[in-house]
């Protein structure tokens, strides 16, 4: 049986909150008897960040903590994170199956909040070898993936599953989290080696970035060699740490509804679809959320000038001096579209190229902040000499300049491919720049767009088009620009916007629900 020819397309939203008292060992909410959670990742906002994936990271913790969650992180030990650790004690030390020792450190993260705004608690694996290297988390400097990178995620497994059976003697999970590819392995060596049973959940991030490793790297995971077959992490011939995560994880997170519908079809599936259709009652939907002490013009410490829905005069303020930053021609009438991506096909940057004359012509300006696909960079570098103070770009991400980018712009263009969830889209909407979005995954689900009947019951927040092609992307830059050319329109799509509430404590409540329904104890008590 392929994988495409398991089970009936079909996914699941947001789950239902547990019903009050449900779980007397664990308590409710708000009843003050924690979950003790240990949630499992390779980056965490602001120590080290390459993508949104971070900024969940970072975020989640405190916002579980109002859930009554006990919450501690597990994080590879990159030169950033092991820089933000203090209070670092070993925990203890364990043997890697292919025979390199790893020591766990235990500490507080001070950038990263936690309960009550306490520091959040971490373990780190303290192993030099597999991670203290140049270049990002997960390529060398040439930006060629490290030949071991199935070593050292699986070293990350291995670490969640030994604090999982109690190698902190103070501490130890009922429930792990493991988040994308890099902890896909972390349900695998719960399920498929002896000792305390732990039940996981596991979160896609993203699924076209899958963990794809060749099959004589199999020996070097620890697992029973059982577990290569297409009924756990044979992918093709290969090793897919993605697959391992939805194979054996109790249950699965996707990072928006939509999402979690379309990663059950052949169009979105990249092969795992036939699976995730045959865990579609295990699998949800539950949207991202923004930290807003992070992300938040009224107090943004990163922006020039200060604002609200209500009060708007700083963002004209904000808009001057990213058009002087960036230097473009500093025009007030001029619409400000702003791309804040890595610069991938995904992303629907080649729509974006295609349609840049139809911003300069409309009167209008590009400015964008990325890396990634060389010929990408070059094409923009190419659009921006050929329009100078009309187009502007640079290379590379930085996160203060991103939020100088929200605060200064009219329009942020997310017409992705897929997009699993989006964040950039949220933060434009809360500062004040219409997303111009492809309605796909978390993009269908958090912008309304401006048509008559929405203009007409105030509940527009954007710009939305639906086929991937150049035609409609055109035709919907027309839009925003035809928007923006009638000032109260544009103020009153801008303040609705504003005024969406993406903020976590929903979110929270849903993956604590998660977490209680992957508990054994729990379905036994429901049942």
């Amino acid at each position: 049986m392929t994988e495409t020819q398991r089970g009936s397309p079909h996914a699941s939203a947001s789950p239902a909150l547990p019903p009050e008292g449900a779980h007397p060992a664990l308590g409710r909410p708000g009843g003050g008897v924690g979950i003790r959670l240990l949630q499992v990742s390779a980056e965490i906002f602001p120590l080290l960040k390459t993508g949104g994936l971070a900024d969940i990271a970072g975020a989640l913790p405190a916002a579980l903590a109002e859930a009554d969650c006990d919450v501690r992180v597990l994080l590879p030990g990159f030169p950033a994170i092991c820089a933000g650790l203090q209070d670092a004690v070993p925990v203890g030390q364990f043997t890697l199956p292919w025979g390199e020792s790893v020591q766990v450190l235990a500490g507080v993260l001070p950038a990263v909040p936690g309960a009550s705004g306490a520091p959040v608690r971490a373990y780190v694996l303290h192993a030099p070898a597999l991670y203290d290297r140049p270049g990002n988390p997960y390529e060398d400097s040439a930006r060629r993936p490290y030949g071991d990178n199935h070593r050292r995620f699986a070293a990350l497994a291995w670490g969640a599953v030994r604090l999982a059976r109690d190698l902190d003697a103070d501490w130890s999970p009922q429930v792990v989290h493991g988040h994308d590819w890099h902890a896909g392995l972390v349900a695998a060596c719960l399920k498929l080696t002896a000792g305390k049973r732990v039940p996981c959940v596991f979160t896609v991030h993203n699924l076209a970035y899958q963990g794809i490793f060749s099959a004589d790297q199999f020996g070097d995971l620890g697992l029973p060699p059982a577990a290569f077959q297409i009924d756990g992490l044979e992918f093709h011939g290969q090793i897919s740490f993605m697959k391992a995560g939805l194979f054996y994880a109790d249950k699965i997170t996707t990072v928006s509804p939509t999402y979690a519908r379309e990663i059950q079809t052949p169009e979105q599936g990249f092969g795992l679809d036939g699976l995730l259709r045959t865990r579609r009652g295990d699998l949800s939907g539950i949207l991202n959320a923004v930290d807003s002490g992070v992300w938040n013009p009224a107090s943004d410490a990163l922006i020039p000038r200060h604002y609200t829905a209500g009060h708007l005069g700083g963002k004209a303020r904000c808009k001057a001096a990213l058009q002087e930053e960036a230097g473009l021609v500093a025009s007030k009438d001029a619409p400000l579209f702003t791309v804040v991506s890595r610069l991938t096909e995904q992303k629907g940057l080649t729509l974006v190229l295609a349609g840049i004359d139809t911003i300069v012509q409309g009167g209008g300006q590009l400015l964008v902040l990325g890396s990634g696909d060389h010929e990408l960079e070059t094409a923009f570098g190419h659009a921006a000499q050929l329009h100078p103070g009309r187009v502007a770009l640079r290379i590379g991400y930085d996160e203060q300049f991103a939020h100088r980018i929200f605060a200064g712009s009219d329009i942020t263009l997310v017409p992705s491919r897929f997009e699993p969830c989006g964040l950039t889209q949220m933060y434009g909407l809360l500062y004040g720049s219409l997303p111009l979005v492809r309605a796909v995954g978390g993009l269908a689900d958090t912008v309304t767009d401006a048509d008559l009947a929405t203009l007409d019951d105030a509940t527009a927040t954007g710009i939305v088009f639906a086929s991937f092609s150049e035609a409609d992307y055109r035709h919907a830059v027309r839009r925003a620009l035809a928007l923006y050319r009638q000032p109260r329109a544009w103020a009153r799509v801008r303040q609705t916007g504003m005024q969406q509430d993406f903020s976590w404590a929903q979110a929270a409540q849903h993956y604590r629900a998660v977490y209680l329904a992957a508990l054994p104890d729990f379905s036994r008590t429901t049942t």
